[in-house]
């Protein structure tokens, strides 16, 4: 869709503007959360605190890919050094991904959304599905299976470091650096047990919450093969504890990210009143959580 039919230059322009305070803040407060739940779980060890910690340690989890991703489209930061260094040192390592490779794969989303060549479509395309198959799709993500499954591959490519291609090389190392300084980190305040919580968060809530992700963003919209983000995405209005949960940093502002791929996540927000204020979303539907949404996307059986 050509934006320029609805919003100025100037406006356009104001809102792909970079601010790297407003970047660096994400990653503040990411890692701030992320460190406020290892120490209540450090501080006060016992199952409901550990429990619950793994599910908000997903939410942190996906954080760090929302901020691999915009690092990966060049937009968070105003250079394309700045979002390389954070993106490949301080965002992808800790859930062990490969942010040249993601982005790659993930432009062609963009290019494709709305069509049938779109290569994200697996992730949303049944939908809607009976509320039986989603409750058994969650299961295998909560209980591991699904990290187990798509994991294999990371633990493959370590065991054949040597014949990877030079890109994915340096990710893996990346990934190993940032890894054993985590560890050494936790063995050093003497709770190393964290670094096995991480990756049992890693390996259930992160793969819950991401597929919740995916289909909050695509399934079930008004016509997935429409070439209009309008009608092939999904925007939902968060409360803070969805926020906090399935769609940190700001994510859930999806049609506006389709619209202008060239604004930073930290601007979505204000495009996306913008665009409500030039009618430009009159006909839309905006679900204000994300349980409403899963109504949405499934039927009874």
């Amino acid at each position: 869709m050509n934006m320029q039919a609805v919003l100025s230059k100037a406006e356009i322009d104001n809102v792909s503007q970079a601010n790297n305070w407003r970047a660096a803040w994400l990653f503040v407060c990411n890692y701030g959360l992320t460190i406020l739940i290892l120490t209540a779980m450090a501080l006060w060890p016992n199952p409901l605190t550990i429990v619950l910690g793994i599910f908000l340690l997903g939410g942190r989890q996906l954080g760090f890919f929302v901020l691999e991703h915009e690092c990966g489209h060049g937009t968070l930061f105003s250079s394309r050094r700045l979002n390389d260094f954070a993106g490949e040192w301080l965002a992808a390592p800790l859930t062990f991904d490969d942010m040249k490779n993601y982005a790659r794969g993930h432009l062609a989303h963009h290019r494709l959304a709305g069509t049938r060549e779109d290569p994200d479509l697996p992730n949303y395309a049944d939908y809607p599905i009976e509320r039986g198959r989603l409750r058994r799709k969650l299961w295998r993500d909560i209980t591991g299976q699904t990290g187990l499954k798509q994991t294999a591959g990371l633990f493959r490519a370590l065991r054949q470091f040597n014949r990877q291609p030079p890109g994915r090389r340096l990710a893996l190392a990346r990934g190993l650096v940032v890894h054993a300084l985590m560890l050494a980190v936790f063995a050093s305040l003497g709770v190393a047990w964290l670094y096995l919580v991480w990756w049992l968060a890693l390996l259930t809530s992160f793969r819950l919450i991401t597929r919740v992700r995916q289909v909050a963003e695509h399934a079930n919209v008004p016509d997935l093969y429409d070439a209009d983000p309008r009608n092939n995405t999904r925007t939902i209005r968060a409360p803070w504890y969805d926020r906090l949960l399935f769609c940190p940093l700001g994510v859930s502002y999806h049609i506006e990210h389709h619209l202008l791929a060239s604004v930073p996540i930290y601007k979505l927000p204000e495009l996306h009143r913008l665009l409500v204020s030039k009618g430009h979303y009159d006909d839309l539907e905006f679900l204000p959580n994300y349980a409403q949404m899963l109504r949405r996307v499934t039927v009874p059986g």
